[in-house]
């Protein structure tokens, strides 16, 4: 290590001291963690937050990783020239393109993620949504053909691979109902909720690419750091939160109404977001409780 990289050994001190009541906090309870954005494209960020999930995992934290893989999924429809269909701005999944999507988000992503755990020195096991019929799904009323909304998660398969150290990363295909053979593509954020449901997690964590929920869209220093659920519909009223941030505070009401009690939106394009949020006095992003 490089003296100009090296910080004092009082300032090492001070954050382990400050982080300690959160070790103990944290250790043996639930979180789920919903992973996407910058930080699955960018090699710096993915790289940390490995190592964040990692440590958590190490200390006693039960993590589960649910991620998404929109941007990788467009990669690979590009490569074979399927041209994508969308209705009303949401992409309509055919037959074609949800074998792509499960060989995206199953076959590569989802080992992606477990090999760089693995590298990190966890413990990790991939499983999609099918596997041990952990999330059951029926079509979407709006057409969009094999896209699904999550009807049931079966956890125990979950709970297994928690209570023996092991971090599950789950990919959201999903298994029809019973008497349905096809697959559904979930949206990972919905789908991680619902996992945090389930598990009575102590906490569910979305991350974004947003500094969280602003006053003023345009200046992140406007950040709300704590938003009641109660405050939620005056704030959509003015307009605060809009847009893309709607379905992600929609994710954290899912979550609450089930009893998780603290939900999160942070920003996955802060290096180790994910343990300034768990471990620091001043946390990060906004939380929805």
């Amino acid at each position: 290590m490089t003296e100009e990289n090296t910080l004092p050994v009082e300032t090492w001190s001070n954050v382990l001291v400050e982080s300690l009541p959160y070790f103990k906090q944290w250790c043996g309870k639930v979180v789920v963690v919903k992973y996407g954005g910058n930080a699955m494209l960018n090699e710096e960020l993915k790289a940390a937050v490995m190592e964040d999930i990692v440590l958590l995992n190490t200390i006693g934290i039960k993590v589960v990783l649910v991620h998404g893989g929109g941007p990788e999924i467009n990669k690979m429809l590009d490569k074979i020239g399927k041209e994508s269909k969308f209705v009303d701005g949401l992409r309509y999944t055919d037959a074609e393109t949800m074998e792509i999507v499960q060989m995206v988000l199953t076959g590569k992503l989802n080992k992606d993620i477990v090999g760089m755990l693995l590298q990190k020195g966890g413990k990790a096991v991939g499983l999609s949504g099918v596997d041990s019929g952990l999330l059951r799904a029926v079509k979407t009323e709006k057409d969009l053909g094999f896209v699904g909304e999550v009807t049931e998660v079966n956890p125990e398969i979950l709970v297994s691979l928690l209570n023996e150290g092991f971090i599950p990363v789950v990919s959201t295909v999903a298994l029809g109902e019973q008497g349905d053979t096809a697959r559904y593509n979930i949206n990972a954020d919905t789908a991680a909720a619902k996992i945090a449901v389930a598990l009575k997690a102590e906490k569910f964590v979305q991350l974004t690419n947003v500094p969280g929920v602003l006053r003023d869209i345009n200046n992140p220093s406007t950040l709300i750091k704590r938003i009641e659920r109660t405050a939620i519909g005056s704030l959509k009223a003015t307009g605060m939160i809009a847009g893309g941030m709607i379905p992600k505070i929609e994710c954290c009401l899912t979550a609450l109404e089930g009893g998780v009690p603290r939900t999160h939106i942070i920003d996955g394009r802060v290096p180790h977001s994910l343990l300034i949020e768990m471990f620091s006095d001043r946390g990060i992003g906004t939380m929805i409780f």
